[in-house]
């Protein structure tokens, strides 16, 4: 994959790393606030993580109007973050609060020093 693209409707910056996509989506990006139990997490990654972890396959389907096919590909979204991501390069990423000035179109990851 030659970048990570913001899935978020409307959105579509792209980024080249999962973390700087990641900090995008927290920092750029209203909050999301859970049919489900009504907790506030960030949009996008976070929020689908959100429900599928913390909540049944079956309050997914009811509340978010999904379906199986929806689920596994969350599912799968889940499964590629998780495997690119470095938490430790996310957290640096926001709490320097440098995440407001990646650039969006640069297909090249993003370094920490």
């Amino acid at each position: 994959m030659p970048g990570w693209e913001c899935a978020i409707v409307g959105c579509g910056s792209t980024f080249g790393s999962v973390e700087a996509l990641l900090a995008h989506q927290v920092t750029d990006h209203e909050t999301h606030e859970c049919e489900v139990c009504g907790d506030t997490v960030p949009e996008g990654y976070f929020a689908v993580k959100h429900v599928l972890e913390d909540h049944t396959r079956a309050e997914y389907v009811r509340f978010y109007d999904g379906d199986a096919a929806a689920i596994r590909e969350r599912e799968e979204v889940l499964e590629a973050v998780g495997d690119a991501l470095d938490p430790s390069v996310l957290e640096d990423l926001l709490s320097d609060e440098r995440a407001d000035v990646l650039d969006t179109t640069d297909p090249t990851p993003v370094t920490t020093s």
